[in-house]
């Protein structure tokens, strides 16, 4: 068929539809639906800066707490240090205050060697009266126990008058002792050549056998001790300590600066200070003595004296000096201040029982006294 014959077929006209296709030129792109949610929608800039402040908190807390608990572990190792060395301390302490205690007054002479040397005296070389047994025995009623007047490690005292009618005070020391021996010796011949009147005058003395008497001057008012600790004592004024005071340092001053040669007395303390009626102080007891010219080149490996009267140096070193007397008698001092014993574990003294370091560590807190003195309403006077 020819093409010229085939009808024309016209389609039929196509329906207009409005236009959907956005403008691009023009319209926005349309918005797809969330498939993370809302919170996706926000700034990545500040998603990232909420992630840093919560890592910041986490870090700091993180360093509190390290430091709390450090300075915690290092606050408990330093407390357990230091109960440590308290204990260690005191442990020391206890060691050191019982190896001076057992070399005080150890027998160490050989009590038969003195006594010959002994026998070989004279009253007229060491210038005192020589007394037999029976006349010693007779003056005090035979060491009756109503003329007793005080006991210790070195014997008994006892009242006595003898026939003159004087009256005396006769230390009896223990026979058999080495110690015993060197005390009588160093008593003559220290307190033989002294004189002052706030030392104890020695009279005289006894060799009879193994028995060694030596007889002093009767001092009326009993010690210092007595007086200042002794129980329903009533307390004594400031004056009679003052006065007190000052003739045991007197005494004493004798002893280091005037005697020839000088004498370390080793052994003051308030019950060797005897008191007269007149509230005058006598330095007593002797034995322990030593001239100045033997410790120039001695250091001694026995610590003699007594516990709380001990200088500290002459303690740990055994080296004697007039110092060792100063400090004892500054004891005394204490004692007659704060009417406290030098050693008395009743007592609040700090960390320690000894009277020096608990006024020590009463300074050391406040710049007022008052704590230390023995004050009630019959004594508060001025000083």
């Amino acid at each position: 068929m020819s093409t010229d014959t085939i009808p024309s077929l016209s389609s039929p006209p196509a329906p207009e539809f409005p236009s959907t296709t956005p403008d691009t030129a023009t319209s926005p792109a349309p918005s797809q639906p969330s498939i993370i949610g809302p919170s996706s929608l926000a700034p990545f800039p500040e998603t990232t800066t909420n992630i840093d402040g919560g890592s910041r908190n986490v870090a700091l807390t993180g360093l509190i707490t390290g430091v709390v608990l450090g300075a915690t572990f290092v606050l408990l190792g330093v407390c357990i240090f230091v109960c440590f060395y308290k204990r260690k301390k005191r442990k020391l302490k206890k060691k050191k205050k019982e190896d001076i205690e057992a070399s005080i007054n150890r027998d160490s002479l050989d009590p038969k060697d003195d006594s010959n040397n002994l026998q070989q005296w004279s009253s007229s070389e060491i210038g005192q009266n020589l007394f037999t047994y029976e006349d010693l025995s007779k003056a005090t009623s035979n060491f009756s126990n109503t003329n007793l007047l005080g006991q210790g490690g070195f014997g008994y005292v006892h009242r006595g008058v003898l026939v003159d009618g004087t009256l005396v005070a006769i230390k009896q020391l223990k026979s058999g002792s080495g110690q015993g021996e060197r005390e009588f010796q160093a008593e003559i011949q220290t307190i033989s050549r002294v004189h002052h009147r706030h030392l104890v005058s020695l009279l005289g003395y006894c060799i009879t056998g193994a028995q060694r008497l030596l007889v002093y001057e009767f001092v009326p008012n009993k010690t210092l001790e007595f007086h200042l600790h002794e129980k329903e004592r009533p307390v004594m004024e400031w004056s009679k300590r003052m006065k007190i005071a000052l003739g045991a340092a007197k005494g004493l001053a004798y002893l280091h600066e005037d005697c020839n040669p000088k004498t370390i007395h080793r052994d003051v303390k308030a019950a060797n200070i005897l008191i007269d009626d007149s509230y005058e102080a006598k330095l007593a007891d002797f034995g322990l003595a030593r001239s100045s010219l033997d410790t120039d080149t001695h250091v001694s490996t026995r610590i003699m004296g007594t516990f709380g009267y001990l200088a500290p140096e002459y303690a740990s070193s055994g080296k004697l000096t007039e110092k060792s007397d100063v400090f004892s008698i500054g004891v005394v001092l204490l004692e007659l201040i704060t009417g406290r014993r030098p050693v008395d574990k009743s007592q609040p003294f700090a960390d320690d029982d000894s009277i020096v370091d608990w006024v020590g560590y009463l300074v050391s807190l406040t710049t007022t006294f008052n704590k230390l003195l023995n004050f009630t309403s019959c004594s508060r006077q001025n000083l």
